[in-house]
């Protein structure tokens, strides 16, 4: 709550003291009226022996409050704030004895007038009558040869990309897409998939993105469960997808018959309070849950992300994310309604941290948003070898996840040897972002480009609310809680979705009354699915936990639940448990995100089987079956019982660490005997933080995962001197195949380096 500056200086017994004295001193016929006055004894108090400790000196009817505190932990702003909310509490009491607890007041009225309304005084001017595919005709027609979209050698200017969006979306019409129809789309990144969001935002209906790496069963739940009625894909992804009822159209093969359709903007009746998108995210039941965004929500975050980033026309915007993530709308929107370029990146991009330096440099990119994942692997090599981001880039957005102390420190100083070398003057911006999908993206932005980190517990800053956004951090009675008190973050304002998809039980748990709204709530009528309330009148509960520094800033503090992010994926733990239960041989199942891994997070599978102690290779296949990869764990503990804590509930600290000393495989250990297989070893247990590893042991199943696999390349090209796909070790995912295929390529190509012969182009990345 205050400047803590060492956990050290902390009382090692308990914390807090308060004692009460009484003195007969005072004559108690001078007042007639109770009387509080809170003393501050500022300065260094040195003898204290808590942390802070409240004396009550009662005085016949006068009582006198005397604070002292641990200076090293506490300033005189903070113990000021406290003895506020303490003399409010008081009198809250005294003026309504028979009130519960939980009514109580704390916040002194210039607090509360700060949390609420101040703080949440976010009111901006944005197209409230126009949805997002107007604004980005708007912009055809002031660039309409500026290009649009880039995609390795194919590139599109706006009024190409506009008027193949058109044909597409008159054709749509034409199979009854309107206002509140959804269209799957699921298609490889290319200037295609632009062209489908477009279309189908364009014809007003709503696009439902469908990666095409997720099982066959997700896939089918999702298409069933949205219920929608056409289906955009391409021929080659024909066979993955699920028989349903949806109509299928491939943009590839079918093209010939939408080029014969309008080139016009078609007209449509779509409304600002129309849905825009409808995004699957991970549910604790063990299903997705599709989240209804509408279009003024998405038309409000664009605009406030246009403004805080400063997006123009010069900009050069790298696409990184699967459009089936909301982070791909901060990426493609705020940039094409401003007349930008759209850079589409490519598989061969992630083959390594040099070639994606590489391509920055040679598609002159200005903007990079990032999983923060990534940027921390990015900021690792950066650090460790003469490479450094192109002077063409100004901004670099992350978000997704916490971001890590140490490698802020290792950007800044990496950003500021930049800025010597090529003498810059301005700073390149790192921002980061929160917000859930149900918020439409982003919530808040915080500048970490001059963060100083000191020595102390790291504050994880997410900063301050976007335009039309409020903040509000509540008790679980849903009582704003003091500066420096941690609460549970609730989310109101434009920005919040309509709810979720087919779930009324659902959205009435987590999008809530606004309690500090004083306009009725009202409600219209959407088409098809039925009466919704306005989000202006609700508040979304997130089950992150955070609090409000002194300066307006939010410090994120963790979760309420079993909800995590693992390298930028919002996955909740109860859905992966509900799965592995469904197993015939598994009677029990925990899951957790553990950082037994020094700077990277993975999932850990806790099971309790039936009959079957060798399962786990088993349940990987099962759970793959049922889950997208990144949902799948990378280690599974076999256990007799799980640990349970005195109330009988699963004791989550009491799980203990997977196996370091050998992968978590059932195969017999081969160690590596030639000179290739021992340098390919030692570069995974350096990677995996793996004591040993045999040459059978397959790289995605002991706790390799696609980022981690780009690092394993980048060494590998270094050690064998030769080029490297990414997809090389997708395809030769042991050591023992990976040093046979270094085998062949010498004898292929004797006397040279050798070369992959498989194309990144082929692959593309699923878990980005």
């Amino acid at each position: 709550m205050g400047n803590s500056r060492s956990k050290n200086c902390r009382s090692p017994v308990f914390q807090v003291s308060l004692t009460w004295q009484k003195h007969g001193w005072y004559d108690n016929a001078q007042k007639s009226s109770l009387v509080m006055s809170p003393y501050l004894i500022e300065g260094h108090q040195r003898g204290a022996a808590f942390d802070i400790d409240l004396a009550i000196i009662e005085a016949g009817s006068e009582f006198h409050l005397c604070w002292q505190y641990n200076t090293d932990l506490f300033d005189a702003a903070t113990v000021e704030r406290i003895a506020g909310n303490y003399q409010t509490l008081l009198l809250s009491i005294l003026i309504n004895p028979e009130q519960s607890i939980s009514s109580l007041a704390l916040l002194t009225e210039a607090e509360r007038y700060q949390l609420l309304v101040e703080w949440n005084n976010t009111t901006k001017e944005y197209s409230l009558d126009k949805c997002i595919h107007q604004l980005f005709e708007e912009q055809v027609e002031k660039t309409p040869d500026a290009v649009a979209v880039v995609y390795e050698d194919e590139q599109l200017t706006y009024r190409e990309l506009n008027t193949r969006a058109n044909q597409l979306a008159h054709y749509l019409q034409k199979l009854g897409v309107g206002p509140e129809v959804l269209v799957g789309i699921c298609v490889e990144r290319s200037p295609l998939m632009i062209i489908g969001l477009w279309g189908i935002l364009k014809a007003g209906g709503a696009y439902l993105p469908l990666d095409p790496a997720y099982p066959s069963d997700r896939l089918a739940y999702m298409l069933n469960d949205s219920q929608a009625q056409v289906l955009l894909t391409q021929r080659q992804l024909v066979d993955s997808i699920p028989n349903t009822a949806v109509q299928v159209i491939c943009l590839d093969t079918d093209w010939e018959l939408i080029d014969t359709h309008s080139e016009k903007n078609p007209q449509t009746e779509v409304q600002t309070n129309n849905l825009a998108y409808v995004i699957y995210t991970s549910g604790s039941t063990g299903k997705p849950k599709g989240v209804m965004i509408e279009h003024r929500s998405l038309v409000n975050f664009i605009q406030s992300l246009k403004d805080e980033y400063g997006i123009r026309e010069s900009d050069r915007v790298l696409q990184f994310v699967s459009i089936s993530f909301d982070g791909a709308a901060e990426e493609i929107y705020p940039c094409l309604i401003c007349g930008a370029t759209l850079v589409l990146r490519t598989a061969e991009m992630l083959s390594s941290v040099s070639t994606f330096l590489q391509k920055c440099w040679e598609w002159k990119l200005t903007v990079l948003p990032l999983v923060t994942a990534y940027w921390n692997q990015l900021t690792s090599e950066l650090a460790t070898t003469n490479q450094t981001l192109p002077t063409s880039v100004r901004l670099l957005c992350i978000g997704g996840e916490t971001w890590l102390p140490e490698k802020l420190k290792l950007w800044q100083k990496c950003m500021d040897e930049r800025s010597r070398v090529h003498n810059l003057k301005e700073l390149l911006l790192l921002m980061n972002g929160y917000g859930p999908t149900e918020a439409t993206g982003l919530a808040t932005i915080y500048n970490l480009s001059k963060l100083v980190i000191d020595d102390t517990r790291p504050q994880q800053l997410i900063g301050k609310v976007l335009g039309n956004v409020q903040i509000y951090i509540l008790d679980r009675y849903l009582q704003p809680v003091p500066i420096g008190v941690a609460g549970e973050l609730h989310i109101g304002g434009v920005g919040l979705a309509r709810g979720y998809l087919n779930r009324p039980d659902l959205t009435a748990a987590k999008f809530i009354t606004h309690p500090f709204n004083k306009l009725e709530r009202l409600s219209y009528e959407v088409p098809h699915l039925g009466e919704t309330p306005r989000p202006d009148f609700a508040l979304y509960k997130t089950g992150d936990l955070a609090r409000y520094l002194p300066d307006g800033n939010i410090e994120f503090l963790g979760r309420i639940d079993n909800q995590v992010k693992v390298r930028g994926f919002r996955i909740e733990l109860g859905e992966i448990e509900t799965v592995l239960i469904t197993h015939p041989q598994v009677s029990e199942a925990v899951v957790i995100d553990s950082d037994d891994i020094p700077g990277s997070k993975r999932l850990v599978a806790y099971v309790v089987t039936r009959s079957q102690p060798e399962i786990k290779n088993q349940l990987r296949s099962f759970l793959k079956q049922k889950l997208p990869d990144y949902m799948v764990p990378s280690a599974f503990v076999v256990l007799d019982a799980l640990p349970l804590t005195p109330n009988g509930k699963v004791d989550r600290r009491g799980l203990p660490k997977p196996d370091q000393t050998r992968p978590d495989v059932e195969a017999n250990y081969v160690a590596p005997q030639s000179d290739a297989e021992r340098s390919i070893a030692a570069v995974w247990q350096e990677v995996l933080h793996l004591e040993s590893i045999g040459i059978y042991d397959n790289f995605f199943e002991i706790g390799g995962h696609s980022l981690l696999a780009t690092q394993v390349i980048s060494r590998l090209r270094k050690v064998f001197q030769m080029d490297l796909s990414l997809r090389t070790l997708f395809e030769a995912p042991t050591i023992a195949s990976l040093a046979e295929y270094f085998q062949m390529i010498h004898e292929t190509l004797p006397g040279l380096e050798g070369s992959s012969n498989i194309s990144d182009d082929e692959y593309e990345e699923v878990e980005i």
